[in-house]
């Protein structure tokens, strides 16, 4: 792969969602980058997105935006179920990709575009932001430090009683399914806390709640999922996903170990330790999310060749992850990991 003295991006999707479309681009200048591009679909999005972004080049179709302009480097912030499909016809027209999180829908996808990356000598890489969130961060540096002796379980959760909203994120066959999102999170920091190799995955799901009562129906995502994964050093993880749960969890991370126990979330964290006297608790404030370091990682990978921390295989994990769930859970047995 050519390193480049800039990089000139854009980003396919300028959605409503969040403003992920502007932040992408945002953050991509604040990282020495050149937004020169936007594709949508919809005309009122790319009237906005020239508004945000004065000059900038905009398109109603991905066919015509790579026939015609000359970025280098383009971000996919669209439904999960076009992930694939996008940043293949991206790549095979010679242009990097960032895919927003989750990567694909199924390993296989993945290996495609993986695949086609490397015939192409492209970057590929998933928008894993959160790898640089503090609270994940701080929980590593406790918890590499010895703080809990060594790890013998991660633990994630998320949970409230919540109807799923009518939109693509609560469609199955769009957004992939409730593991999907915010599980891709809780699974990629569960494998930095890890640190090893998957052995095999255990999945379970629940229908029956929502599904009658939203504009969805029968493509209604799953009620709750719950993962189980199993690791050659011996360390195992769950994850569950819940819009049934009437009584919330604190924390989404609790990480047992032989010394004591570490829980997180976003804001807080707290220290659980066993003495003889009885058990010590200290509690804290997570510093601030580091997600900026991203895109700075992305344009040195480019522009200097440095090592790029969310490679494609890495973020392929919980992609994998969670298509041996959904497979586990419909044949009633674990499967086998391909990838580790």
């Amino acid at each position: 792969m050519a390193l480049k003295s800039h990089i000139r991006v854009g980003v396919v999707g300028y959605g409503e969602a969040f403003g992920m479309g502007r932040q992408h681009l945002q953050e991509m200048r604040k990282a020495g980058m050149i937004p020169v591009v936007v594709t949508d679909t919809d005309e009122a999005r790319l009237r906005a997105a020239e508004k945000d972004f004065p000059g900038i080049e905009t398109y109603g179709s991905v066919k015509e935006m790579l026939r015609s302009s000359e970025v280098d480097l383009l971000s996919i912030v669209t439904p999960h179920d076009t992930h694939a499909e996008l940043a293949l016809q991206i790549l095979a027209a010679g242009k990097h990709v960032v895919v927003e999180k989750p990567m694909a829908l199924t390993t296989r996808q993945c290996d495609a575009m993986i695949a086609s990356a490397k015939k192409n000598r492209l970057m590929l890489t998933a928008h894993h932001n959160r790898h640089w969130d503090g609270c994940i961060l701080h929980a590593l540096k406790r918890i590499k430090g010895g703080a809990i002796g060594e790890v013998v379980r991660v633990e994630a959760h998320m949970g409230s009683w919540n109807r799923p909203g009518d939109w693509w994120r609560s469609s199955r066959s769009v957004s992939g399914g409730l593991l999907y999102d915010w599980g891709v999170h809780l699974l990629e920091y569960t494998l930095q806390i890890v640190g090893s190799d998957i052995v095999e995955v255990s999945g379970f799901t629940s229908r029956g709640v929502w599904a009658a009562k939203t504009a969805w129906k029968r493509d209604t995502v799953e009620d709750e999922g719950t993962v189980l994964v199993r690791y050659t050093n011996g360390v195992w993880s769950s994850l569950l996903l819940s819009s049934i749960e009437a009584k919330p969890r604190e924390g989404w991370v609790d990480v047992t170990g032989t010394k004591g126990s570490y829980s997180f979330d976003h804001g807080s964290w707290t220290l659980t330790t066993p003495r003889k006297e009885g058990v010590t608790t200290v509690k804290g404030r997570n510093p601030e999310s580091e997600g900026y370091r991203f895109y700075q990682n992305v344009a040195a990978h480019l522009m200097k060749g440095e090592k790029l921390v969310i490679s494609a295989e890495w973020a392929r994990r919980p992609i994998h992850i969670i298509d041996l769930a959904y497979q586990s859970a419909e044949k009633g047995a674990a499967v086998k990991a391909q990838y580790l």
